[in-house]
């Protein structure tokens, strides 16, 4: 997933280069849309270059902690961890995009495994070069937390080459399945499943990858009448984008569609089958509706969707949530069917530390909890690590917001 950083107060550096990309974003879309605005992208480039010189002059973030037997960071964290709202689950390796579940009244948290490779950080998320997946357990939040061996690593996936992003995990009649996505031989990002007996693993995956798939982040649900349906996509580096009509397009735009004006790229939904390995039917375009029942737009960055597709019910209605990206909110839509159409309804979770934000939602002991990543060991948004925190719910059924960051001094704060 395409990830630089966005706040300020956080990394100053990696904001200037942020509005270097937004000038040129801006002056592309205006270019390409035939305005006559698109002259001054020209007329920009001394002011991005004072911003990014501004940016890097900024000192560097403080030391908190660091992971014990992975590479160490080459940037720093600033606030203390006494700021952070939660705390970070493990801390021996580095963790991010956690999909969570309970089986047998224990967690089990599937997350992406982050390395600090050697690619530059790019839009494309080239240097995210996860190789492997290890999942977490858990008897109960709060608890010792255990981290399990290698489950599933890319030198085993005989269609796979590189690059193992955020996966997601299901159970069906004494099977557990791993969703994964990976880029090919090609370069497309296919999505694959693999199977285990224990939830832990070791996995072993199908020799292909799902007929039909493509993109990013695949999350499965399963509903009350045993139906199970699996969501995904992602843009700019996810490649929903490149892949509009289930093909994908090496040639096609790194970004979106460059459509502010029309509904936004979607998120895709297909019913699986019944050994939970193939879609029953092609994929489906969700739509998510502002309150008028319009699609939200490209233009809508604050709220349509960019990738991290998370599904859950609550009191009969189906809780599609996702990530915003480049504005880096997790943010929800509510609706009657599992395959939408989904109405906006608001903000789960603030901006966190670091770029990406990607999440799980799940009730275990009769209380809801988000499970979510931020880059507070490390710095780096390369190498993340996985938090939790309780998800509360108002009366009319939206969520309460929730701030990752507590004010000095407050202790204990939870949702806003």
């Amino acid at each position: 997933m395409p990830k630089m950083l966005r706040a300020a107060e956080r990394f100053p550096a990696d904001r200037a280069w942020s509005q270097v990309r937004t000038f040129a974003q801006a002056a592309n879309r205006e270019r390409q849309s035939g305005s006559r605005r698109s002259k001054p992208a020209l007329e920009v480039l001394p002011l991005a270059v004072l911003l990014l010189t501004a940016g890097c002059q900024q000192s560097q973030p403080a030391n908190e902690a660091q992971p014990k037997t992975e590479a160490q960071p080459k940037t720093e964290a600033k606030r203390d961890a006494s700021e952070y709202l939660s705390q970070p689950l493990v801390k021996d390796i580095y963790t991010a995009d956690p999909s969570a579940h309970v089986w047998n009244g224990k967690i089990y948290v599937y997350p992406s495994h982050d390395i600090d490779g050697p690619t530059p950080e790019d839009d494309l998320g080239s240097h995210f070069e996860m190789r492997d997946y290890r999942i977490l357990s858990m008897d109960k939040i709060g608890g010792l937390v255990t981290v399990g061996p290698v489950a599933l690593d890319v030198k085993d996936v005989p269609w796979a080459d590189k690059q193992m992003w955020a996966p997601d995990a299901a159970y069906r009649n004494g099977t557990y399945y791993l969703y994964f996505p990976a880029k090919d031989k090609a370069g497309a990002f296919r999505i694959g499943v693999a199977t285990a007996k224990n939830p832990m693993g070791p996995f072993k995956a199908q020799p292909q990858p799902i007929k039909g798939s493509y993109s990013i982040d695949p999350a499965v649900f399963t509903d009350d009448d045993g139906s199970s349906y699996i969501y995904f996509g992602g843009i700019w580096g996810g490649q929903l984008q490149r892949n509009v009509g289930g093909t994908y397009d090496p040639d096609g735009s790194k970004t979106d569609l460059g459509q502010d004006n029309k509904p936004a790229l979607a998120p895709r939904v297909a019913k699986l089958t019944g050994d939970m390995l193939e879609f029953s039917e092609a994929p489906r375009a969700i739509q998510i509706l502002d309150d008028r029942g319009k699609p939200l737009q490209g233009g809508d960055h604050d709220r349509r969707f960019f990738e991290a597709s998370w599904m859950h019910k609550y009191k009969g209605k189906y809780y599609f949530s996702y990530s915003t990206g480049d504005t880096h909110y997790l943010v929800y839509a509510v609706g009657d069917s599992p395959y939408g159409p989904f109405t906006y309804k608001g903000r789960i979770l603030d901006p966190v530390e670091g770029w990406t934000t990607h999440h799980s939602i799940v009730e275990w002991n009769g209380k809801w909890w988000l499970f979510y990543a931020d880059s507070q060991l490390s710095g780096q948004t390369r190498l993340r690590n996985v938090k939790v925190t309780e998800l509360h719910y108002n009366p009319d059924g939206t969520i309460r917001t929730i701030n990752p960051f507590v004010a000095k001094g407050a202790k204990g704060a939870a949702a806003q």
